[in-house]
């Protein structure tokens, strides 16, 4: 298994991913991001420029794309820019599905984090999104607080602890 090199300022080949892979998982009957919330647009705030979008690529093909931002004002407001580096949107295309892609993206992103002096990677998804939950539980994440919102829909915040090398 190769390693991801990480590439950032690539809006328009993440979202193209991003595109790839939730059209991929709205087919299997997932419950992914519809098209018109992968767009610029919608994507950009205060914490997500475009040198913030990311593609892992592994042996010179991209394999995944994702947002990589340095403050999440949304789910951890209290917590100061560089404390943490955020991952959104995690994509794999359908090719490097099953090879331990989590894993690797947080190995190469733990690389950009000792750059910085960044302790921690951190996520979150639907709480009950089981699959999703088993893949980052595997890779080393754990889940540190969950938000439950009016409505029933409740969202898990991951963190992984990023010992130094």
């Amino acid at each position: 298994m190769g390693q991801i090199e990480i590439r950032f300022n690539e809006m328009q080949a993440a979202i193209a991913v991003m595109r790839e892979v939730a059209a991929w998982g709205r087919e299997q009957g997932y419950r992914l991001w519809p098209d018109e919330w992968l767009t610029p647009e919608e994507l950009l705030t205060m914490d997500a420029r475009p040198e913030n979008f990311c593609i892992g690529l592994m042996d010179g093909e991209i394999a995944c794309a994702f947002l990589l931002q340095w403050k999440d004002s949304e789910y951890w407001p209290d917590a100061p820019e560089y404390e943490a580096a955020y991952l959104h949107k995690f994509c794999v295309r359908r090719k490097f599905a099953g090879m331990g892609m989590t894993g690797l993206v947080a190995e190469a992103i733990r690389e950009e984090c000792q750059k910085r002096g960044i302790c921690f990677i951190r996520l979150d998804t639907a709480l009950d999104e089981k699959t999703v939950r088993k893949i980052y539980l595997k890779a080393g994440f754990k889940i540190v607080d969950i938000i439950d919102y009016p409505g029933g829909r409740s969202m898990a915040l991951y963190e992984l602890t990023l010992g130094q090398k």
